[in-house]
């Protein structure tokens, strides 16, 4: 990597495919501020585009990886880890990061982000919850708020939705994190620690979709829906105590989880090292 002091200001058209423009995002969609984001965390840290490899799977947030100049793969509904775990096992001299959103990774996909946490390969997921199935028709998603109105519960949301970042630390992932789109910043920090982490990084991004879930539950604009984020930011929401019961649409920001432990892709090539054949390989 190059040494961060020396790195020049960000410019973004350094790092997306111009000839894709204009985007296909809707005015006042958060996902464009999570791509500049990552794309600024991707600079800070001098990851040069040749060693980037992004992953992505079907959803507005599976449109991003199209924008970006570097190694892009737009896969299949639910599985952008399970190609992403391939590549990176592959290609571990790579930097694999995955973007996704919360009814492709936690739906269809649930199944392997679990494991992904669990196997805690080296790699960095960035999901984008925005609450809604939004290419799609704005059906319900897993993350969800209770009571909101979507095309397929058009009484109300009756189900309580996923905490993905307690889903991900009680699935092993070894860094956990969520940051809000009104703080970039702290979101391009945050997301920088991601990548720096040795091991499988989740971040989520509460993201917000003004056409398809602001319009329907009368959220207003995109400035109402990113300010109401911060409204909902709490200090105390991430760890339940006697004092203070879980709140479902209470946010903790920043990381939330962190730990030290065996990378899979290092413990897997020591144990197939262990198994050569004296002379071979």
């Amino acid at each position: 990597m190059k040494d961060v002091t020396q790195t020049p200001d960000f410019d973004i058209n350094g790092y997306i495919r111009l000839d894709q423009m204009p985007h296909f995002l809707c005015p006042g969609c958060g996902h464009g501020i999570a791509l500049r984001a990552l794309l600024w965390a991707i600079h800070d840290l001098g990851i040069e585009k040749d060693k980037l490899a992004v992953v992505s799977g079907i959803g507005c947030s599976g449109r991003l990886s199209a924008y970006i100049d570097a190694n892009t793969f737009h896969t299949t509904h639910g599985r952008p880890l399970a190609f992403a775990t391939g590549l990176a096992l592959a290609r571990p001299d790579l930097h694999v990061v995955v973007i996704t959103g919360d009814g492709d990774s936690l739906a269809i996909g649930g199944n392997h982000l679990i494991h992904a946490c669990r196997r805690n390969l080296n790699l960095t997921c960035m999901m984008l919850n925005n609450e809604i199935y939004g290419m799609t028709g704005g059906q319900v998603s897993p993350t969800t708020s209770a009571d909101r109105f979507t095309t397929t519960t058009p009484a109300g949301n009756t189900e309580p939705g996923f905490d993905a970042c307690r889903l991900a630390e009680a699935a092993g992932a070894s860094f956990v994190g969520r940051e809000v789109t009104l703080q970039v910043l702290a979101l391009k920090d945050l997301l920088q620690r991601a990548l720096e982490h040795d091991g499988f990084s989740f971040v989520e991004v509460i993201s917000d979709c003004t056409e398809i879930y602001g319009r329907k539950n009368d959220l207003g604009a995109s400035p109402e829906m990113m300010m109401s984020q911060k409204a909902s930011m709490r200090p105390d929401a991430y760890r339940n105590t006697v004092d203070v019961p879980f709140r479902p649409n209470a946010l903790a920001t920043g990381i939330l989880a962190k730990v030290d432990r065996p990378e899979y892709g290092q413990a897997l090539r020591a144990a197939n090292a262990r198994q050569q054949p004296a002379g071979k390989g």
